[in-house]
């Protein structure tokens, strides 16, 4: 059985498979490829015009026909169908037995440079990466225009092929670090990589980390400042996002933009974002544990305004802060699900009257909604969505602690979550290093 008649076997029951053919003279040549993937009226039309003014017009077709692409003839069926699946355009002369890999003219599936979704950009560029893997790579080139930039595809799987890009300062970037990373992802090229937890399988991160591994970002000058400051970036096909290896803890409060503000500025940019951190993880344990296990504390005039606000209340002060805390989370999450059209509106509308409603029907104090309003809004200062999540898991471990033990209990679960984070690397790179060294 021939090639030919293997790939149309192959793709018998394939709707976008197409074979043309075209005549050059008194030479037959049948095209390949998949109508999604290729424009072929104008991929045949650029070919035939590129065959007919060649220098030599008295050369072979097949001569002629190696200079528009690679030569495929000697690959095998499983490598020529590969070739079509990545939307390349196979030109086949088939009295030579002639096979070359033509990059045609591509149907537009891929949205051209959009303004960031998920990050919010004060100042600094406004270009935001996006599915299109290539592009994403052109514009972190566009950020970073030096020669030590290093750039490496691989394919990674045995049934969907899919690429990962990694990007690298040479001269910055721990050779380690980098030894790590390639060794990971050259042992594991088996494995089918589409999304992040499946890279991370690549990596042998620990599925029950409660802390991010890596860093997201949308920005390519985010990008670029992790680049610079010896991190490694990596796209995955078809994901609008860029991943940064290792992920530190400074990453939680420090931003690409912060470096177009003075530096005081930036400073106290940062010491905000700390303290929104800190409100976040101890502001609910510390009231839970004053209010129900160490009111002593407090002064009298301060302890008695707590009690006034919670008369009435029939449960526990852990029981009305994890209540009100599932429905603010049900909230932030229906924020993101909802359309951008209505989502802010119905939730916004939907906490006032929610929140109004609890208090009048003395399921919670009114304390309460100031401290879990408070703790939310402080929440979203923290820098990256996933670094987000990770302040809020926490959260709910000192708030348990302390509905048992109280201020004591809150100090502990600090302690707790202090050694945790002491013992997390990412990479062989502490998680609490601030800044990766240059050559360590």
């Amino acid at each position: 059985m021939s090639i030919l008649t293997s790939l149309k076997y192959h793709f018998e029951q394939d709707r976008e498979y197409i074979s043309r053919q075209l005549w050059i003279g008194s030479d037959p040549l049948i095209f390949l490829g998949l109508r999604t993937l290729v424009n072929f009226p104008r991929s045949l039309t650029m070919v035939r015009e590129q065959l007919h003014t060649v220098d030599d017009i008295d050369q072979p077709i097949q001569d002629r026909l190696s200079g528009l692409g690679h030569n495929v003839s000697n690959c095998t069926l499983d490598e020529l169908i590969s070739e079509i699946l990545d939307g390349m355009l196979i030109a086949i002369h088939e009295p030579s037995g002639t096979y070359i890999s033509i990059i045609p003219v591509a149907q537009l599936l891929n949205r051209s440079v959009t303004v960031p979704l998920t990050e919010n950009v004060v100042r600094g560029s406004s270009s935001a990466f996006n599915e299109d893997i290539e592009l994403n790579v052109g514009l972190l080139r566009k950020h970073i225009n030096s020669s030590d930039l290093q750039i490496t595809t691989y394919r990674f799987g045995e049934v969907s092929k899919n690429c990962v890009v990694l990007s690298y300062l040479n001269t910055k970037i721990d050779p380690t670090l980098l030894r790590s990373i390639i060794k990971a992802i050259e042992t594991n090229l088996h494995l089918d990589v589409s999304n992040v937890q499946e890279l991370s399988k690549v990596f042998g991160f620990s599925n029950f980390t409660l802390v991010t591994r890596y860093n997201t970002t949308e920005l390519p000058q985010s990008a670029a400042r992790a680049l610079k400051n010896g991190k490694a970036v990596l796209f995955i096909e078809r994901l609008p996002f860029a991943l940064v290896l290792p992920s530190l803890v400074s990453d939680l409060f420090v931003t690409a933009d912060d470096a177009n503000h003075p530096h005081v500025f930036a400073a106290a940019l940062s010491f905000i974002r700390i303290i929104g951190a800190l409100i976040t993880l101890i502001i609910p344990g510390l009231y839970v544990a004053l209010v129900s296990v160490n009111p002593d504390v407090l002064r009298f005039e301060l302890a008695h305004s707590i009690a006034k606000s919670r008369i009435d209340v029939p449960y526990p002060a852990i029981i009305e802060t994890l209540l009100l805390l599932f429905v603010l989370e049900l909230t932030l999450e229906a924020i993101v699900r909802l359309p951008p059209s209505i989502g802010p509106t119905i939730t916004m509308v939907g906490g006032i009257v929610l929140g109004q409603a609890v208090v009048s029907a003395k399921l919670v104090s009114s304390l309460l909604i100031i401290v879990l309003a408070a703790t939310t809004i402080s929440s979203a200062t923290v820098v990256g969505y996933q670094n987000a999540l990770t302040i809020r898991l926490f959260k709910y471990v000192l708030l348990i602690l302390s509905a048992i033990f109280g201020v004591l209990g809150l100090l502990f679960g600090i302690v707790i979550i202090c050694s945790y984070l002491a013992g997390v690397k990412s990479l062989g790179v502490p998680y609490l290093q601030l800044k990766h060294p240059e050559g360590e």
